[in-house]
């Protein structure tokens, strides 16, 4: 597991706001005690309100707000569009402020506080990683608004999902869907997707497979 996903990992276990140990972190993510020190120093580093200290354990404890700059999902998405084309300027000048301001913007945010915290600062993913899932951004809004069902390709494999929701964790985004291929729930990256298809079908909210049953299971 790359440390960027690792990273993303650990403040999806930590989401809850419960208090969680570092041993057991260090078992979820399969690496040692003193990797999980310096995970969680870097995660604190980077805007993520985390608190706890060692031989205790950690927890993640509130969401991070901008007042009152309160972005819609698709502003931020124009945002990141504008920031990465501006990084990769021939200007060094301005291509390092564009990286700048991201990293800043990255460590205040999430977009959505009409539910409990879910997404938080996020400025360790990388760049580029993040730039790859922009494109698959426009397809889901439309399928999570008109609730469409898409045929996904990941990793060489077909899934045919419901999506439920768009989450932003700085630079990164995922999508909550209930996969009728695995029949559950899944939070997929948005970056992972190769390609996708949206079927003629529409979906309908189902007992245990709607976005308050996702909610419900994750409180």
């Amino acid at each position: 597991m790359r440390r960027a996903d690792r990273l993303m990992r650990l403040v999806q276990i930590m989401r809850d706001g419960s208090l969680h140990r570092a041993g057991d972190l260090a078992r979820a993510t399969d690496v040692s005690l003193r990797t999980i020190y310096r995970d969680m120093e870097t995660l604190a580093a980077s805007g993520v309100p985390i608190e706890g200290e060692r031989g205790i354990g950690y927890r993640v404890t509130a969401a991070i707000t901008l007042p009152p700059l309160n972005l819609t999902m698709t502003e931020v998405e124009a945002l990141h569009l504008g920031l990465n084309a501006v990084s990769r300027s021939d200007d060094p000048e301005l291509s390092s402020a564009a990286r700048a301001l991201s990293g800043k913007l990255d460590a205040v945010m999430p977009e959505d506080r009409s539910r409990a915290p879910g997404g938080y600062g996020f400025a360790i993913y990388p760049f580029a990683d993040a730039a790859r899932g922009f494109q698959h951004l426009p397809i889901l809004r439309q399928a999570v608004r008109t609730r469409q069902k898409l045929e996904l390709l990941m990793q060489d494999k077909k899934r045919i999902v419901r999506p439920l929701q768009l989450d932003y964790w700085g630079r990164l985004w995922t999508c909550v869907v209930w996969c009728e291929t695995t029949a559950q729930f899944d939070e997929i990256r948005v970056d992972q997707i190769t390609s996708q298809r949206i079927l003629p079908s529409l979906f309908v909210d189902e007992p245990g497979k709607a976005l308050k049953d996702f909610n419900r299971l994750k409180a």
